[in-house]
């Protein structure tokens, strides 16, 4: 596995993705070759994932690679870090998630946000969701985090959600 050149072979996946997505192919399992997924597979990501920002960056123009870059890094720290390379089996059931109009604290969204950002740390987000879609950056940008940073977040306190949300309440008043 190659450390100090993940974020250039990753870019380059990302621009192929956005390249395909841009002229109309609509299969992500096509995009990459055995050795490209594999690559992605080592480092903790989906090819569900690239196809996904590829999506939202054509059709919304963000998130870019600016976007894409950290929040992968936090990704592929905690698959190497904590699951030692090793993809969790279990998936996020998206038919239990939180209602999108769903608030603590009258933040809404952050019910639904909390748990899709566990998945996405844990590699167990379903093909149908993606981190970081048009909901979660007008979180994001309503309340002033980074997509990384908010990753970040989930992991230092992954099983103290009460936490989480005191964070998300303090930087919202903040801004």
């Amino acid at each position: 596995m190659k450390h100090y050149a993940f974020a250039t072979e990753l870019h380059a996946l990302y621009d192929k993705s956005c390249r395909l997505y841009a002229a109309g192919q609509r299969e992500a399992a096509t995009y990459f070759s055995p050795k490209e997924t594999a690559f992605l597979a080592a480092n903790g990501l989906r090819v569900q994932d690239l196809y996904d920002y590829a999506e939202d960056f054509t059709g919304a123009a963000e998130p870019g690679w600016d976007i894409a870059l950290p929040v992968e890094m936090v990704r592929r720290d905690y698959f190497l870090t904590v699951q030692h390379g090793v993809a969790s089996p279990r998936v996020l059931d998206a038919d239990a998630m939180p209602a999108k109009t769903d608030a603590v604290q009258g933040i809404e969204w952050l019910p639904r946000i909390i748990p899709k950002t566990k998945a996405k740390l844990r590699g167990e987000l379903p093909g149908s969701l993606m981190y970081c879609c048009g909901g979660d950056r007008r979180f994001f940008k309503t309340h002033d985090i980074h997509p990384a940073e908010f990753l970040s977040l989930i992991w230092r306190h992954e099983h103290d959600d009460a936490a989480i949300i005191a964070w998300v309440v303090r930087r919202s008043q903040a801004k």
